[in-house]
């Protein structure tokens, strides 16, 4: 059975994405808002923890706790869900600007280096997932037609900022893979034209699809496939072993 920690989206907020992955015989350890959520969503197979993103020593707590309760950490679904963080700073406001950018940028930083160092440390096989649920920034609404007839809203400055940071934290990461013959690399972009863009569900399972796929491949991933953006719900490119 395999074990994934979910972070970037926290209970009860990601629950259907966690529930897609025990239904695909994983155990789920999660993120949660407060520390009464730890034990509100605990089930035979999902687990939860605070995690305070302005933290470096909260990241690093994080990532032991999730090895605590679950021995081996074997997936990880970094989750960039813009739709939710352009909610939740919907204007560009100079009060929200420090907290925006602990919550969708700072945590993710530190959550990457703490899972890098432990991975090093480690040396077990282990296959992280970055997921990238598009928000349209107001230039993208502006320049691009397939955007104007959906009736969408532009996200703030920062949140747009924010996105283009993980993707970029994301795609460095994908470099790596050659380096690191432990790790496997998926980036996976989820945009408003995607049939899969409001099915979490359907999304959390098609990730344990290619979770699948990445632990069977037949050769050491390069960092040419690694690097490519798939959409949700797509067949995973060339290299990977049950797609050719």
């Amino acid at each position: 059975m395999s074990n994934i920690l979910l972070a970037g989206k926290d209970l009860p907020e990601c629950l259907e994405t966690a529930e897609a992955f025990v239904s695909t015989g994983r155990n789920v350890f999660s993120s949660c808002r407060t520390p009464d959520d730890e034990d509100k969503f605990k089930s035979e197979n999902i687990f939860a923890a605070v995690w305070n993103r302005s933290s470096a020593v909260s990241a690093k707590s994080f990532l032991i706790n999730a090895e605590t309760k679950l021995q081996d950490i074997n997936e990880i679904l970094f989750y960039f869900d813009g739709t939710d963080y352009a909610l939740k700073y919907p204007l560009d406001k100079t009060e929200n600007i420090s907290s925006a950018i602990d919550t969708s940028i700072c945590g993710y930083q530190f959550l990457i280096n703490e899972f890098l160092l432990r991975a090093e440390q480690k040396k077990e096989p282990v296959s992280v997932c970055f997921l990238v649920r598009k928000v349209c920034s107001r230039y993208d609404l502006y320049n691009r037609n397939s955007f104007k007839n959906m009736n969408l809203t532009a996200a703030s400055s920062i949140i747009s900022s924010a996105q283009e940071a993980f993707i970029a934290a994301a795609q460095n990461i994908a470099t790596l893979v050659t380096e690191r013959p432990y790790l496997s690399v998926m980036l996976a972009e989820n945009s408003p034209q995607n049939e899969l863009y409001q099915n979490e569900k359907r999304t959390a399972e098609w990730i344990a699809e290619c979770f699948d796929s990445l632990k069977q491949m037949k050769n050491r991933q390069t960092v040419k496939n690694a690097s490519v953006w798939i959409k949700a719900g797509a067949k995973l490119p060339s290299g990977f072993s049950l797609f050719k």
